[in-house]
């Protein structure tokens, strides 16, 4: 048995979860979500908790088993308290402010970067702090992702963007000839 499938998945207060043709349908004081699953997993409710089941021993379906219910559990998380991602961005002269559907970057280019925010994504920038925020956490972790790659933190003076939780490797520079 896969050791994440077969953890059951607890619902939290005010959490409705429903299954049907082939579809799994999470309600919660956040939002809503569905995802299509496949039909060799099975789901059972019982108690408050959610136990996800499966068909045959096939490799595959051991792997749709861990799969499904780790969608399934991010999908209960993300409706009941939201994901969040934290960017901070560090060099002289960088900044980021959100205008209404835009994400406006100043990162040491001859322009600035205006970057669509998505929908169902909340942005706030403030003070080299950039926080992502959402019920979707693919969506949520694409956009921060995205918004990272506009200026990679170099190794030299750490300058860019980075997660707040990332450690960027530094390396010491030249040493003058004498």
């Amino acid at each position: 048995m896969s050791r994440i499938g077969k953890i059951p998945v607890k619902l939290p207060q005010g959490v409705k979860v429903n299954f049907q043709n082939e579809l799994i349908t999470v309600e919660g004081p956040k939002g809503k979500l569905t995802q299509r699953y496949h039909p060799v997993i099975s789901f059972e409710e019982k108690n408050g908790e959610i136990s996800v089941g499966r068909a045959n021993e096939e490799k595959q379906t051991k792997a749709f088993h861990g799969l499904y219910r780790n969608l399934l559990n991010n999908m209960v998380t993300g409706v009941s308290s939201g994901f969040t991602k934290v960017l901070l961005i560090n060099g002289v002269g960088y900044r980021a402010e959100v205008q209404g559907k835009l994400l406006v970057m100043s990162l040491g280019y001859s322009n600035d970067i205006y970057v669509g925010i998505p929908d169902g994504i909340a942005v706030a920038a403030d003070a080299g702090k950039v926080t992502v925020s959402g019920i979707d956490k693919q969506k949520v972790g694409e956009f921060a992702s995205q918004v990272r790659k506009l200026r990679v933190p170099e190794p030299y003076k750490g300058k860019g963007i980075r997660y707040e939780d990332e450690q960027i490797r530094r390396k010491v520079g030249k040493s003058g000839v004498k």
